[in-house]
């Protein structure tokens, strides 16, 4: 009989410990998906930014990138993805070449990797704001 009670005090806190965490991680990924709804990218004037190098960073919960972009003659010649710490977002490191392609943070999303699209473009945008 005492086996018993002890199972079930034990089947009892674990019941308990799973509820609290299985809590605790919706709340993260909740404030996480907020995060990331929250992210606006705006376009930059390729026009006022002079000949340098710059790097940005952004982050959210569980994604973040740091980007070095390289502009010559008022054109983003290079972006260079030094870290992308994602979970399934890998697909979005082309977002770099797409931007040098269209000159611009206006592209499309990649399907599947929309956080980590967003979290590049972002951390480009900030590059020229760090400048």
């Amino acid at each position: 009989m005492k086996n018993k009670r002890y199972i079930l005090i034990v089947l009892f806190i674990l019941t308990i410990a799973g509820s609290i965490l299985g809590l605790r991680f919706y709340q993260e990924l909740e404030t996480y998906r907020k995060q990331v709804s929250e992210i606006e990218i705006f376009d930059i004037d390729l026009s006022e930014i002079p000949d340098g190098e710059y790097t940005g960073s952004y982050e959210v919960k569980l994604v973040s990138a740091e980007v070095k972009v390289l502009v010559k003659n008022h054109e983003i010649i290079d972006i260079i993805l030094l870290s992308h710490h994602h979970g399934r977002g890998g697909a979005a490191e082309v977002i770099p070449d797409r931007v040098v392609e269209e000159q611009s943070l206006q592209v499309d999303m990649i399907s599947g990797a929309t956080s980590s699209s967003k979290v590049i473009l972002k951390a480009i945008e900030n590059a020229f704001k760090n400048r």
